[in-house]
């Protein structure tokens, strides 16, 4: 109990001031946009983007897209992954040291986020693939048995 008490401050310390807004557009002209700002935090939800490739000798641009987008995808998750673990608490411990205590926190934080939902797939005239995912936050604090303020 100790644990999820903990991790509700944490995330909620991340989650605080954050705005809402949708999905903005990450490709220009068939190209990745040089600079990419972010907001990873909204008032009722995270957003990450990931940016993913496959082989560009694969015969068709439908395996070409479909893997660069899974690939994306697997980045973004990871991304929002490093997001959560590195939260600081008011004591200095980051979630991450948090898991450390508690086994099943990390589990339940990674399938928390294996369910995050794609918003937006932009795919680049070269086949590469910018992925916008959303995690609710009422998800998370339901799935890690938190609640945020």
């Amino acid at each position: 109990m100790r644990i999820n008490v903990v991790v509700a401050s944490v995330l909620a310390l991340a989650f605080a001031g954050a705005a809402c807004g949708g999905p903005q557009s990450r490709v220009k002209k068939g190209q990745v946009q040089n600079t990419i700002d972010q907001d990873p935090t909204r008032k009722s939800y995270l957003e990450t983007i990931g940016i993913g490739a496959s082989d560009p000798n694969l015969p068709s641009d439908t395996q070409r897209k479909s893997l660069a987008r899974d690939a994306a995808i697997v980045k973004a998750q990871y991304e929002m992954l490093a997001m959560v673990k590195g939260v600081q608490l008011e004591g200095g411990v980051t979630v991450s040291r948090a898991i450390e205590t508690d086994s099943t926190l990390e589990a339940k934080l990674k399938e928390s986020i294996k369910g995050a939902e794609v918003i937006k797939s932009e795919f680049t005239a070269d086949n590469g693939c910018v992925v916008t995912i959303r995690l609710p936050k009422k998800r998370l604090e339901e799935m890690m048995g938190v609640k945020f303020k």
